[in-house]
C-alpha cells in the first residue's frame, strides 16, 4: 500500500517564526528543514509521492538545489492558500487523479483515499519512522490516525553531561507521558468538523495555559464539542502543568482519569471521525523548532543526534531502503490561482 505525503511549509499564523523566518527554511547539517523532510519521505517504502505547500517560487528554488540528484519520488509545489485548513485541503484536492491545478472534488470511491500529513520542521525524521506509522495507522481502519510517541523514545535529545537538550512538553496519560509526532494518516473528507484541526494546531503549545483555556472554550460553546471532550482535555492540561512542576505524585492523580481510549474518543466526537492514536518509538518526529532556544541546540548538536539517531532506528526497524530511479523526475509546480488568470 501506498499514500501521498503532504508536507505544510506554509508561513501563515499557525506556523510560528523562528529567528524571523519562516522555520522550513532553516538550515541545519546543509539543508532546509523542509529538505530533511522531503528527502526522508523520498525513503518512505509507502509514500507513492510528496506534496509540498508553501511560498511556491522558493520552495521550488530551495528544493531545486538541495535535492538535485536524489529525487525517486514525483515531487510538485503547490503555492499555499489562506491557512492551515485550506493549505491541506486544497492540496489533497490537486492530487486526486485528473485533478489539474484547479483540483477538484473527491468521488464517492476516493473518499477512503489515505494521505499522510506531516510538518516541514522535523531535521530528526527518519524514513523507518514514518514507515511504521503509515503501516500501523492503514491497519487500523480509522479516518483519522494521530501519531503519538512514548518519553522513552525522547530521551537521547536530553541535556546530558553537561551538553545542552531539548525540554520536552507531554501529554500525562493513564499508559504514560507522550508527545505528539507530527504525523497524521488521514481520510480529509471523512472528517466532519476539519476546521478543529487547524484550531488545535494553532493552540498546540502546551506549556501556554491560556492556549490550552482558549481553546477549551471555544469546544465547549461549539455543539459538538460536549462537556466530555472539555473534560479529558482540562485534565490532560492540569496533569501537564503539575509535570512541568515536578509535582509527579500530583500529576499522577490527574492523568489516572486519562486514558488513551477516552482521548480517542473525545476527539473523534471532537471531529465527527473514527480517531485513533498511533505510538511510534523511534522519536524524531516529535523533534519540531517552536524557537530559536530549540534550534540553536539542534544545531549545536545536530551531527551527534543525527548519527544517534540513525544507529536506533536502524537496530530497531532495520535500514531504510532506497528505492531505484527509474528516472530523472522533475520539480513541478502548480500555479496559484492568480497565476492561472493571467
Amino acid at each position: 500500500m501506498q499514500v501521498p505525503a503532504i508536507v505544510a511549509a506554509g508561513g501563515g499564523r499557525a506556523s510560528k517564526a523562528v529567528y524571523g523566518d519562516n522555520k522550513a527554511y532553516l538550515e541545519l547539517g546543509g539543508r532546509s528543514l523542509v529538505g530533511h523532510a522531503v528527502a526522508a519521505l523520498q525513503r518512505v517504502p509507502e509514500v507513492s509521492e510528496v506534496w509540498v505547500v508553501g511560498d511556491a517560487p522558493r520552495l521550488e528554488a530551495t528544493l531545486a538545489r538541495e535535492m538535485a540528484g536524489e529525487l525517486r519520488k514525483p515531487l510538485t509545489v503547490v503555492p499555499e492558500f489562506r491557512n492551515l485548513l485550506e493549505n491541506g485541503w486544497e492540496t489533497y484536492r490537486r492530487l486526486l487523479p485528473g485533478a489539474g491545478p484547479a483540483g477538484r472534488d473527491p468521488t464517492p470511491d476516493e473518499r477512503e483515499k489515505l494521505v499522510l500529513f506531516l510538518s516541514s520542521d522535523l531535521p530528526m525524521a527518519t524514513p523507518q519512522e514514518i514507515s511504521s506509522f503509515i503501516q500501523q495507522g492503514a491497519a487500523q481502519q480509522v479516518d483519522y490516525s494521530l501519531g503519538l510517541v512514548s518519553e522513552e523514545s525522547m530521551t537521547p535529545f536530553y541535556p546530558e553531561a553537561g551538553k545542552p537538550g531539548i525540554e520536552m512538553a507531554y501529554f500525562n496519560l493513564r499508559e504514560g507521558r507522550v508527545r505528539q509526532s507530527n504525523l497524521h494518516l488521514v481520510r480529509p473528507p471523512k472528517l466532519g468538523k476539519r476546521h478543529y484541526i487547524e484550531e488545535m494546531y494553532e493552540h498546540r503549545y502546551q506549556k501556554q495555559l491560556g492556549n490550552a483555556l482558549a481553546l477549551a472554550w471555544r469546544i465547549f460553546w461549539d455543539e459538538g464539542g460536549g462537556l466530555r471532550v472539555v473534560f479529558y482535555y482540562a485534565l490532560m492540561h492540569l496533569a501537564g502543568a503539575f509535570d512541568r512542576r515536578r509535582w509527579r505524585w500530583l500529576a499522577d492523580r490527574f492523568r489516572n482519569w486519562v486514558t488513551i481510549q477516552r482521548v480517542e474518543r473525545a476527539l473523534g466526537a471532537l471531529l465527527d471521525a473514527r480517531l485513533r492514536v498511533v505510538i511510534t518509538e523511534g522519536g524524531g518526529c516529535a523533534v519540531d523548532v517552536d524557537n530559536e532556544q530549540d534550534f540553536d541546540v539542534m544545531k549545536e548538536r545536530y551531527d551527534e543526534w543525527h548519527a544517534r539517531q540513525q544507529e536506533l532506528v536502524t537496530a530497531r526497524f532495520g535500514p531504510a531502503l532506497l528505492p531505484e530511479r527509474v528516472a530523472e523526475i522533475q520539480i513541478d509546480r502548480w500555479p496559484s490561482r492568480e497565476e492561472e488568470h493571467v
